[in-house]
């Protein structure tokens, strides 16, 4: 398949979530994909679970990817830009793309010449939530959220930091961006969106949020700054049915579970 059959459209975002389950012969697959260096950091976990999910996690990207630009996953080269976020060097090319997970689940985004951030949360307990809004929120944030009905205060956490997660990680600006520097909308109800960005008066009109929904469970967002791309959303499914789907005859990538339209 050419490579012009594969890639997502210029007006498109591609997400994927990819549940990290899967036999020991696909694991060992996604293994020889890895780099030298990646193969390393796998080796340097304690836990055989944490060296799954990585191994995982990270085969899939480099499939993915591989498929997307018709070559071999393990040929495929990152650097770090500007900023720290990884890139393609090899081969070059437009694609751009972002991977999260958390719990069993990964999360990858996919779009052509346009900045993606993805981020997962599982929903969980956390401690301490209130010193964490507190400290990295926003103070307008911070006070919408006191303001909400306790029973309703883990889903705008989960909301506001997915979404925040996202920002940072499409910009590429890492750690260096504090969380408090920008505000993101929390409220459940409310569409997802970026409120004010310090010293971008134009970000709130530019960048585009969304929220995902993984699994039962799970939380996630989605950034970019073309507000109207369309986020196309492919069947979650299994790293080893994922592995079976590119290596096979079917249909790449399949028809979508869910379209979000691009805003007006």
């Amino acid at each position: 398949m050419e490579r012009r059959d594969t890639l997502p459209e210029q007006g498109e975002v591609h997400v994927w979530f990819v549940e990290l389950a899967a036999g020991a012969a696909s694991v060992e697959a996604c293994f020889h994909c890895l780099s030298a260096d990646e193969r390393e950091r796998a080796s340097r976990f304690c836990f055989e679970h944490l060296r799954t999910y990585f191994t995982l996690s990270k085969g899939i990207l480099r499939v993915l990817l591989g498929r997307y630009l018709s070559m071999a996953p393990a040929r495929i080269g990152f650097a770090a830009g500007p900023r720290g976020k990884p890139r393609l060097t090899d081969p070059e090319t437009q694609l751009e793309f972002n991977l999260a997970h958390s719990g069993n689940f990964a999360a990858y985004a996919f779009a052509v010449g346009c900045q993606v951030g993805v981020d997962i949360e599982e929903v969980r307990p956390v401690p301490d939530q209130e010193g964490i809004v507190r400290r990295f929120f926003s103070p307008e944030e911070c006070a919408e959220w006191l303001g909400l009905d306790p029973s309703r205060r883990e889903d705008a956490f989960f909301r506001c930091w997915t979404g925040k997660e996202a920002y940072i990680k499409a910009v590429g600006d890492g750690l260096s961006m504090p969380l408090d520097s920008f505000r993101v909308s929390l409220r459940p109800g409310v569409p997802p969106s970026l409120i004010y960005a310090a010293g971008d008066p134009a970000a709130a009109s530019r960048w585009s949020l969304r929220s995902l929904a993984p699994a039962e469970g799970y939380m996630g967002s989605l950034a970019f700054p073309e507000p109207t791309r369309t986020v196309r959303v492919l069947p979650r499914m299994t790293a080893e049915a994922l592995l079976e789907l590119v290596s096979g005859p079917d249909q790449f990538p399949p028809a979508a579970t869910q379209a979000s339209p691009r805003q007006k």
